[in-house]
Protein backbone atom coordinates (compact mmCIF):
# COMPACT_ATOMS: atom_id res chain seq x y z
CA UNK A 1 0.00 0.00 0.00
CA UNK A 2 1.40 3.36 -1.12
CA UNK A 3 1.07 6.13 1.56
CA UNK A 4 0.32 9.81 -0.49
CA UNK A 5 3.36 12.53 0.45
CA UNK A 6 0.49 15.33 1.90
CA UNK A 7 -0.94 12.39 4.39
CA UNK A 8 2.60 11.35 5.50
CA UNK A 9 3.40 15.38 5.84
CA UNK A 10 0.50 15.99 7.72
CA UNK A 11 1.34 13.01 10.27
CA UNK A 12 4.49 13.83 10.75
CA UNK A 13 2.65 18.05 11.69
CA UNK A 14 0.88 16.01 14.24
CA UNK A 15 3.40 14.05 16.38
CA UNK A 16 6.89 15.97 15.33
CA UNK A 17 9.98 14.73 14.01
CA UNK A 18 10.41 12.31 17.63
CA UNK A 19 7.20 10.63 16.68
CA UNK A 20 8.35 9.48 13.44
CA UNK A 21 10.71 6.76 12.21
CA UNK A 22 11.58 6.51 8.63
CA UNK A 23 14.86 5.41 8.16
CA UNK A 24 15.36 1.92 6.67
CA UNK A 25 17.60 0.31 9.39
CA UNK A 26 15.61 2.09 12.49
CA UNK A 27 12.51 0.48 10.98
CA UNK A 28 13.88 -3.14 10.72
CA UNK A 29 12.86 -3.27 14.63
CA UNK A 30 9.09 -3.00 14.07
CA UNK A 31 8.90 -4.83 10.53
CA UNK A 32 9.91 -8.13 11.73
CA UNK A 33 8.61 -10.47 14.04
CA UNK A 34 9.85 -12.28 17.15
CA UNK A 35 10.55 -15.64 15.66
CA UNK A 36 11.57 -14.50 12.69
CA UNK A 37 8.43 -16.13 10.67
CA UNK A 38 7.28 -12.80 9.18
CA UNK A 39 8.40 -9.56 7.82
CA UNK A 40 6.76 -6.47 7.02
CA UNK A 41 6.70 -3.25 4.87
CA UNK A 42 5.35 0.17 5.89
CA UNK A 43 5.90 3.54 5.18
CA UNK A 44 6.66 5.31 8.18
CA UNK A 45 6.36 3.97 12.04
CA UNK A 46 4.48 6.62 14.22
CA UNK A 47 5.18 7.17 17.43
CA UNK A 48 2.21 9.64 19.38
CA UNK A 49 3.29 10.94 23.00
CA UNK A 50 -0.66 10.94 23.49
CA UNK A 51 -3.87 9.81 23.01
CA UNK A 52 -4.88 13.16 21.67
CA UNK A 53 -2.09 12.49 19.00
CA UNK A 54 -3.22 9.32 18.61
CA UNK A 55 -6.51 10.43 17.84
CA UNK A 56 -5.18 12.81 15.25
CA UNK A 57 -3.63 10.22 13.51
CA UNK A 58 -6.17 7.67 13.18
CA UNK A 59 -8.35 10.36 11.07
CA UNK A 60 -5.60 11.19 8.77
CA UNK A 61 -5.55 7.80 7.85
CA UNK A 62 -9.39 7.09 7.67
CA UNK A 63 -9.42 10.14 5.51
CA UNK A 64 -6.76 8.80 2.98
CA UNK A 65 -7.62 4.68 3.57
CA UNK A 66 -4.28 4.17 5.22
CA UNK A 67 -3.71 0.74 6.85
CA UNK A 68 -2.56 1.16 10.40
CA UNK A 69 -0.75 -1.67 12.29
CA UNK A 70 -0.57 -0.75 16.48
CA UNK A 71 2.42 -2.48 17.69
CA UNK A 72 3.74 -2.43 21.61
CA UNK A 73 6.87 -4.08 22.30
CA UNK A 74 6.82 -6.37 19.09
CA UNK A 75 7.10 -9.21 21.34
CA UNK A 76 3.94 -11.32 19.47
CA UNK A 77 4.28 -14.88 18.47
CA UNK A 78 1.46 -15.11 15.38
CA UNK A 79 2.76 -12.11 13.73
CA UNK A 80 -0.46 -9.42 14.83
CA UNK A 81 2.42 -6.71 14.47
CA UNK A 82 3.73 -7.04 11.48
CA UNK A 83 2.61 -4.49 8.58
CA UNK A 84 1.62 -5.20 5.13
CA UNK A 85 2.08 -1.64 3.92
CA UNK A 86 0.34 1.39 5.58
CA UNK A 87 1.96 2.33 8.84
CA UNK A 88 2.71 0.94 12.64
CA UNK A 89 1.62 3.17 15.37
CA UNK A 90 3.84 2.17 17.82
CA UNK A 91 2.98 3.23 21.50
CA UNK A 92 6.02 3.46 23.12
CA UNK A 93 6.05 6.81 23.67
CA UNK A 94 2.84 6.99 25.61
CA UNK A 95 4.61 5.24 28.49
CA UNK A 96 3.26 7.31 31.68
CA UNK A 97 1.83 5.62 35.03
CA UNK A 98 -1.21 8.24 35.20
CA UNK A 99 -2.30 6.94 38.98
CA UNK A 100 -2.37 4.86 41.47
CA UNK A 101 -5.38 4.32 44.04
CA UNK A 102 -4.00 2.33 46.85
CA UNK A 103 -7.79 2.53 48.58
CA UNK A 104 -8.99 1.19 45.34
CA UNK A 105 -6.04 -1.10 44.58
CA UNK A 106 -5.70 0.12 41.11
CA UNK A 107 -3.15 1.81 38.58
CA UNK A 108 -4.24 3.55 35.48
CA UNK A 109 -1.36 3.31 32.78
CA UNK A 110 -1.15 4.35 29.46
CA UNK A 111 -0.64 1.86 26.84
CA UNK A 112 3.21 2.00 26.03
CA UNK A 113 4.02 1.10 29.61
CA UNK A 114 6.58 -2.07 29.61
CA UNK A 115 5.26 -4.26 31.99
CA UNK A 116 8.25 -5.30 34.60
CA UNK A 117 8.21 -1.11 35.41
CA UNK A 118 4.28 -1.48 35.94
CA UNK A 119 5.34 -4.37 38.15
CA UNK A 120 7.47 -2.52 39.73
CA UNK A 121 5.79 0.73 40.66
CA UNK A 122 3.05 -1.44 42.07
CA UNK A 123 5.65 -3.37 44.34
CA UNK A 124 6.51 0.70 45.19
CA UNK A 125 3.23 0.98 45.93
CA UNK A 126 3.12 -2.11 48.59
CA UNK A 127 1.04 -3.82 46.10
CA UNK A 128 1.25 -6.87 43.58
CA UNK A 129 0.38 -6.71 39.71
CA UNK A 130 0.38 -10.14 38.78
CA UNK A 131 0.28 -10.63 35.15
CA UNK A 132 4.16 -12.18 34.76
CA UNK A 133 5.59 -13.77 31.11
CA UNK A 134 9.12 -14.47 29.71
CA UNK A 135 8.62 -11.24 27.87
CA UNK A 136 7.87 -9.07 30.61
CA UNK A 137 10.86 -6.67 30.34
CA UNK A 138 10.53 -5.16 26.73
CA UNK A 139 6.40 -6.13 26.30
CA UNK A 140 4.01 -3.17 26.76
CA UNK A 141 1.02 -3.47 28.67
CA UNK A 142 -1.52 -2.15 25.60
CA UNK A 143 0.18 -5.04 23.71
CA UNK A 144 -0.71 -7.66 26.70
CA UNK A 145 -3.92 -6.11 26.72
CA UNK A 146 -4.75 -6.41 22.69
CA UNK A 147 -3.54 -10.11 23.04
CA UNK A 148 -5.25 -10.57 26.36
CA UNK A 149 -1.89 -12.39 27.70
CA UNK A 150 -1.69 -14.98 29.56
CA UNK A 151 1.60 -15.98 31.65
CA UNK A 152 2.28 -18.04 35.14
CA UNK A 153 -0.49 -16.60 37.61
CA UNK A 154 -3.05 -17.11 35.49
CA UNK A 155 -4.27 -19.94 37.95
CA UNK A 156 -4.47 -17.65 40.49
CA UNK A 157 -5.33 -14.03 39.02
CA UNK A 158 -6.77 -14.72 35.76
CA UNK A 159 -5.80 -13.72 32.31
CA UNK A 160 -5.25 -9.93 31.45
CA UNK A 161 -8.93 -9.63 30.35
CA UNK A 162 -9.22 -10.17 34.16
CA UNK A 163 -7.19 -7.87 35.48
CA UNK A 164 -8.42 -4.76 34.08
CA UNK A 165 -11.19 -2.55 35.17
CA UNK A 166 -11.32 0.08 32.35
CA UNK A 167 -10.06 0.92 28.98
CA UNK A 168 -9.40 4.46 26.86
CA UNK A 169 -9.48 3.67 23.44
CA UNK A 170 -9.18 5.76 19.84
CA UNK A 171 -11.86 4.05 17.50
CA UNK A 172 -11.31 2.88 13.93
CA UNK A 173 -12.82 6.47 13.04
CA UNK A 174 -10.37 9.01 15.53
CA UNK A 175 -13.25 9.81 18.15
CA UNK A 176 -11.94 8.43 21.56
CA UNK A 177 -13.83 6.39 23.81
CA UNK A 178 -13.32 7.22 27.69
CA UNK A 179 -13.83 3.86 29.49
CA UNK A 180 -10.87 4.54 32.43
CA UNK A 181 -13.35 3.48 35.01
CA UNK A 182 -12.12 2.18 38.47
CA UNK A 183 -15.19 0.22 39.39
CA UNK A 184 -16.02 -3.14 40.57
CA UNK A 185 -19.49 -3.05 40.05
CA UNK A 186 -21.32 -1.22 36.92
CA UNK A 187 -23.89 -2.72 35.35
CA UNK A 188 -24.60 -0.39 32.27
CA UNK A 189 -25.19 -2.06 29.05
CA UNK A 190 -22.97 -3.53 27.38
CA UNK A 191 -18.99 -4.02 28.43
CA UNK A 192 -17.35 -2.34 25.94
CA UNK A 193 -13.82 -2.84 27.65
CA UNK A 194 -13.73 -6.74 26.18
CA UNK A 195 -14.08 -5.59 22.53
CA UNK A 196 -10.68 -4.14 22.84
CA UNK A 197 -8.89 -6.74 25.11
CA UNK A 198 -8.07 -9.57 22.92
CA UNK A 199 -8.26 -8.14 19.61
CA UNK A 200 -5.29 -7.65 18.86
CA UNK A 201 -5.63 -4.22 17.42
CA UNK A 202 -8.34 -4.80 14.69
CA UNK A 203 -11.11 -3.05 16.72
CA UNK A 204 -9.07 -0.11 18.19
CA UNK A 205 -5.78 1.52 19.83
CA UNK A 206 -5.77 0.88 23.81
CA UNK A 207 -4.48 4.34 25.05
CA UNK A 208 -4.82 3.66 28.24
CA UNK A 209 -6.12 1.12 31.05
CA UNK A 210 -7.40 0.99 35.24
CA UNK A 211 -5.45 -2.19 36.27
CA UNK A 212 -6.19 -4.00 39.40
CA UNK A 213 -3.60 -4.58 41.68
CA UNK A 214 -3.56 -7.30 44.69
CA UNK A 215 -2.09 -7.50 48.50
CA UNK A 216 1.72 -8.49 47.85
CA UNK A 217 2.79 -12.23 48.49
CA UNK A 218 4.65 -11.92 52.15
CA UNK A 219 5.12 -15.94 52.65
CA UNK A 220 5.90 -18.31 49.35
CA UNK A 221 6.38 -21.91 48.96
CA UNK A 222 8.33 -23.07 45.71
CA UNK A 223 9.03 -27.01 44.80
CA UNK A 224 9.93 -28.94 41.76
CA UNK A 225 8.13 -32.09 41.61
CA UNK A 226 9.42 -34.98 39.90
CA UNK A 227 6.82 -37.88 38.63
CA UNK A 228 5.94 -40.87 36.68
CA UNK A 229 3.30 -40.05 34.47
CA UNK A 230 1.52 -36.89 32.88
CA UNK A 231 -1.06 -39.09 34.93
CA UNK A 232 0.22 -38.30 38.47
CA UNK A 233 0.83 -34.69 37.71
CA UNK A 234 -2.54 -33.68 37.25
CA UNK A 235 -3.74 -36.11 39.99
CA UNK A 236 -1.11 -33.89 41.87
CA UNK A 237 -2.57 -30.70 40.87
CA UNK A 238 -6.16 -31.75 41.76
CA UNK A 239 -5.11 -32.75 45.42
CA UNK A 240 -3.23 -29.46 45.93
CA UNK A 241 -5.97 -27.81 44.75
CA UNK A 242 -8.27 -29.24 47.12
CA UNK A 243 -5.73 -29.20 50.13
CA UNK A 244 -4.21 -25.34 49.33
CA UNK A 245 -7.33 -24.00 47.88
CA UNK A 246 -6.53 -20.53 45.93
CA UNK A 247 -2.92 -20.44 47.66
CA UNK A 248 -2.05 -22.15 45.07
CA UNK A 249 -0.88 -19.60 42.82
CA UNK A 250 1.57 -21.22 39.69
CA UNK A 251 1.45 -24.96 38.64
CA UNK A 252 3.47 -25.64 35.71
CA UNK A 253 4.36 -28.40 33.91
CA UNK A 254 7.41 -29.50 31.92
CA UNK A 255 8.37 -32.88 30.23
CA UNK A 256 11.95 -34.61 30.94
CA UNK A 257 13.18 -33.37 27.65
CA UNK A 258 12.46 -29.98 28.03
CA UNK A 259 13.90 -29.79 31.32
CA UNK A 260 17.10 -31.66 29.56
CA UNK A 261 17.56 -29.06 26.94
CA UNK A 262 17.20 -26.32 29.58
CA UNK A 263 20.09 -27.58 31.93
CA UNK A 264 21.87 -28.57 28.22
CA UNK A 265 22.14 -25.37 26.55
CA UNK A 266 22.02 -22.59 29.61
CA UNK A 267 24.65 -21.73 31.29
CA UNK A 268 23.39 -21.43 35.62
CA UNK A 269 20.42 -24.17 34.97
CA UNK A 270 20.66 -27.19 37.15
CA UNK A 271 18.10 -29.59 37.77
CA UNK A 272 18.56 -30.44 41.34
CA UNK A 273 16.60 -33.49 41.13
CA UNK A 274 19.94 -36.02 40.19
CA UNK A 275 17.90 -38.77 38.86
CA UNK A 276 15.86 -38.16 35.33
CA UNK A 277 11.96 -38.50 35.56
CA UNK A 278 9.22 -38.38 32.74
CA UNK A 279 7.73 -35.52 34.05
CA UNK A 280 8.48 -32.84 36.49
CA UNK A 281 6.13 -29.59 37.87
CA UNK A 282 7.06 -26.42 39.52
CA UNK A 283 4.58 -25.72 42.03
CA UNK A 284 4.20 -22.22 44.11
CA UNK A 285 1.71 -21.40 47.03
CA UNK A 286 1.93 -17.85 48.15
CA UNK A 287 -0.29 -16.04 50.97
CA UNK A 288 -0.23 -12.17 51.75
CA UNK A 289 -0.14 -13.39 55.29
CA UNK A 290 3.48 -13.57 56.84
CA UNK A 291 2.79 -16.47 59.05
CA UNK A 292 0.80 -18.61 56.50
CA UNK A 293 1.85 -22.39 57.17
CA UNK A 294 2.38 -22.92 53.94
CA UNK A 295 5.27 -25.51 53.89
CA UNK A 296 3.40 -27.17 56.16
CA UNK A 297 0.60 -27.48 53.50
CA UNK A 298 3.07 -28.30 51.09
CA UNK A 299 4.93 -31.03 52.67
CA UNK A 300 1.26 -32.31 53.36
CA UNK A 301 0.52 -32.92 49.97
CA UNK A 302 3.51 -33.96 49.18
CA UNK A 303 4.29 -36.80 51.56
CA UNK A 304 0.90 -37.91 51.03
CA UNK A 305 1.67 -38.14 47.45
CA UNK A 306 5.05 -39.38 47.68
CA UNK A 307 3.18 -42.22 49.79
CA UNK A 308 0.74 -43.01 46.99
CA UNK A 309 3.13 -43.39 44.35
CA UNK A 310 1.92 -39.89 42.50
CA UNK A 311 5.18 -37.84 43.29
CA UNK A 312 8.65 -39.48 42.70
CA UNK A 313 11.08 -36.99 44.53
CA UNK A 314 10.98 -33.31 45.17
CA UNK A 315 12.65 -29.92 45.87
CA UNK A 316 11.50 -27.40 48.11
CA UNK A 317 13.11 -24.14 48.15
CA UNK A 318 15.23 -22.66 51.37
CA UNK A 319 15.59 -19.19 50.23
CA UNK A 320 15.16 -17.09 47.39
CA UNK A 321 18.19 -17.90 45.40
CA UNK A 322 16.83 -21.41 45.20
CA UNK A 323 13.25 -19.83 43.68
CA UNK A 324 14.89 -18.24 41.59
CA UNK A 325 16.91 -21.21 40.39
CA UNK A 326 13.91 -23.41 40.02
CA UNK A 327 11.71 -20.47 38.29
CA UNK A 328 14.57 -20.48 35.78
CA UNK A 329 14.56 -24.16 34.93
CA UNK A 330 11.17 -23.55 33.25
CA UNK A 331 12.07 -19.96 31.22
CA UNK A 332 15.11 -21.80 30.27
CA UNK A 333 12.39 -24.56 29.02
CA UNK A 334 11.23 -22.39 26.81
CA UNK A 335 14.80 -20.55 25.14
CA UNK A 336 16.52 -23.27 24.73
CA UNK A 337 14.89 -25.21 21.96
CA UNK A 338 16.17 -23.26 19.27
CA UNK A 339 19.81 -24.77 19.87
CA UNK A 340 18.21 -28.23 19.05
CA UNK A 341 16.95 -27.25 15.25
CA UNK A 342 13.69 -26.31 14.05
CA UNK A 343 10.63 -26.20 16.28
CA UNK A 344 7.06 -26.22 15.29
CA UNK A 345 4.93 -24.21 18.11
CA UNK A 346 1.55 -25.38 19.14
CA UNK A 347 0.03 -22.96 21.89
CA UNK A 348 -3.22 -25.00 23.03
CA UNK A 349 -5.43 -25.74 26.15
CA UNK A 350 -7.65 -28.24 26.94
CA UNK A 351 -9.86 -28.81 29.97
CA UNK A 352 -7.69 -30.10 33.04
CA UNK A 353 -8.92 -32.93 33.60
CA UNK A 354 -7.93 -34.38 29.96
CA UNK A 355 -4.40 -33.16 30.08
CA UNK A 356 -2.63 -36.15 30.40
CA UNK A 357 -5.01 -37.36 27.64
CA UNK A 358 -4.08 -35.24 24.97
CA UNK A 359 -0.09 -35.28 26.06
CA UNK A 360 -0.62 -38.65 25.79
CA UNK A 361 -2.16 -38.77 22.58
CA UNK A 362 -0.67 -36.40 20.80
CA UNK A 363 3.19 -37.82 21.28
CA UNK A 364 1.46 -40.74 19.96
CA UNK A 365 0.18 -39.51 16.84
CA UNK A 366 2.98 -36.78 16.06
CA UNK A 367 5.51 -39.82 16.29
CA UNK A 368 3.43 -42.16 14.33
CA UNK A 369 3.63 -39.32 11.95
CA UNK A 370 7.52 -38.91 12.02
CA UNK A 371 9.53 -40.87 14.06
CA UNK A 372 12.37 -39.46 15.35
CA UNK A 373 10.32 -36.32 16.52
CA UNK A 374 11.23 -34.99 19.94
CA UNK A 375 8.24 -33.45 21.91
CA UNK A 376 8.90 -30.86 23.97
CA UNK A 377 5.11 -30.66 26.10
CA UNK A 378 5.30 -27.99 29.07
CA UNK A 379 3.14 -25.29 30.40
CA UNK A 380 0.66 -23.92 32.71
CA UNK A 381 -1.06 -27.44 33.43
CA UNK A 382 -3.16 -25.52 36.48
CA UNK A 383 -4.97 -23.69 33.73
CA UNK A 384 -5.07 -26.29 31.45
CA UNK A 385 -2.23 -24.50 28.38
CA UNK A 386 0.08 -26.55 27.25
CA UNK A 387 2.56 -25.73 24.93
CA UNK A 388 2.86 -28.55 22.60
CA UNK A 389 6.20 -28.00 20.42
CA UNK A 390 7.89 -30.24 18.05
CA UNK A 391 11.83 -30.28 17.77
CA UNK A 392 13.09 -32.12 14.85
CA UNK A 393 14.18 -35.42 15.13
CA UNK A 394 18.36 -34.75 15.60
CA UNK A 395 19.44 -35.82 11.58
CA UNK A 396 17.16 -34.38 10.06
CA UNK A 397 17.40 -31.18 7.80
CA UNK A 398 15.53 -28.25 9.59
CA UNK A 399 13.99 -26.57 6.37
CA UNK A 400 12.07 -29.85 5.34
CA UNK A 401 11.08 -30.51 8.77
CA UNK A 402 9.61 -26.88 9.37
CA UNK A 403 8.07 -27.39 6.13
CA UNK A 404 5.82 -29.73 8.00
CA UNK A 405 4.01 -27.15 10.18
CA UNK A 406 0.93 -27.13 8.68
CA UNK A 407 0.71 -30.79 8.76
CA UNK A 408 1.54 -31.05 12.50
CA UNK A 409 -0.60 -27.91 13.31
CA UNK A 410 -3.85 -30.42 11.72
CA UNK A 411 -2.60 -32.76 13.58
CA UNK A 412 -2.52 -31.37 16.82
CA UNK A 413 -5.35 -29.26 16.41
CA UNK A 414 -7.82 -31.76 15.26
CA UNK A 415 -7.26 -33.31 18.23
CA UNK A 416 -7.73 -30.10 20.22
CA UNK A 417 -11.02 -29.98 19.11
CA UNK A 418 -12.42 -33.45 19.42
CA UNK A 419 -11.21 -32.47 23.28
CA UNK A 420 -13.44 -29.30 23.35
CA UNK A 421 -9.98 -27.09 23.64
CA UNK A 422 -8.20 -24.07 21.71
CA UNK A 423 -5.97 -24.02 19.18
CA UNK A 424 -4.60 -20.55 20.62
CA UNK A 425 -4.69 -20.51 24.66
CA UNK A 426 -2.70 -17.20 25.07
CA UNK A 427 -0.61 -16.25 21.99
CA UNK A 428 -3.23 -15.00 19.87
CA UNK A 429 -4.51 -15.08 16.44
CA UNK A 430 -2.45 -13.03 14.15
CA UNK A 431 -1.70 -14.25 11.08
CA UNK A 432 -0.45 -17.28 12.02
CA UNK A 433 -3.60 -18.62 13.02
CA UNK A 434 -6.61 -17.47 10.90
CA UNK A 435 -6.83 -20.00 8.71
CA UNK A 436 -7.35 -22.38 11.94
CA UNK A 437 -10.10 -19.48 12.56
CA UNK A 438 -12.16 -20.89 9.76
CA UNK A 439 -11.41 -24.40 10.68
CA UNK A 440 -12.53 -24.55 13.94
CA UNK A 441 -14.54 -21.83 14.86
CA UNK A 442 -18.65 -21.97 13.99
CA UNK A 443 -20.17 -20.06 11.07
CA UNK A 444 -22.42 -18.06 13.54
CA UNK A 445 -19.23 -17.38 15.50
CA UNK A 446 -16.95 -16.11 12.73
CA UNK A 447 -20.60 -13.82 11.51
CA UNK A 448 -20.74 -12.35 14.82
CA UNK A 449 -17.23 -11.06 14.46
CA UNK A 450 -17.16 -9.71 11.07
CA UNK A 451 -20.53 -7.64 12.16
CA UNK A 452 -18.47 -6.39 15.21
CA UNK A 453 -15.48 -5.60 12.95
CA UNK A 454 -17.43 -4.17 9.88
CA UNK A 455 -19.40 -2.04 12.33
CA UNK A 456 -16.85 -0.58 14.27
CA UNK A 457 -13.87 -0.29 11.49
CA UNK A 458 -16.21 -0.57 8.05
CA UNK A 459 -12.83 0.95 6.18
CA UNK A 460 -11.14 -2.40 7.39
CA UNK A 461 -7.82 -0.04 7.83
CA UNK A 462 -7.24 -0.99 11.82
CA UNK A 463 -4.62 -4.40 11.62
CA UNK A 464 -6.21 -5.45 8.60
CA UNK A 465 -6.16 -8.97 7.82
CA UNK A 466 -5.51 -10.04 11.46
CA UNK A 467 -7.71 -12.58 13.41
CA UNK A 468 -10.33 -12.71 10.31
Amino acid sequence: MTVAKETLDAIRRVVGPKGCIEDAAELDAYLIEERGLYRGTCAMVVRPASTGETAEVVKLCVEAGVAIVPQGGNTGLVGGGVPDGGIVLSTGRMNRIRAVDAVNHTMTVEAGCILAEIQKAAEEAGALFPLSLGAEGSCQIGGNLSTNAGGIAVLRYGNTRDLVLGVEAVLPDGRVWDGLRGLRKNNTGYDLKHLFIGAEGTLGIITAAVLKLFPPPRSRETALVAAPTAEAVVELFTRTVDACGDSLTAFEMMGRRGVDFAVKHTPGVINPIAKPHPFYALMELTSPRASEPLRDALEGVLGDAMEDGIVDDAVIAVSEAQVQDLWRIREAVTLSQKYEGGSIKHDVSVPVSRAADFINRATALVEKEMPGIRVVAFGHLGDGNIHFNLTQPADADTGTFLDRWEDFNRIVHDLVAEMDGSFSAEHGIGRLKRNEMKRYKSEVELDLMRTVKNALDPKNIMNPWKVL
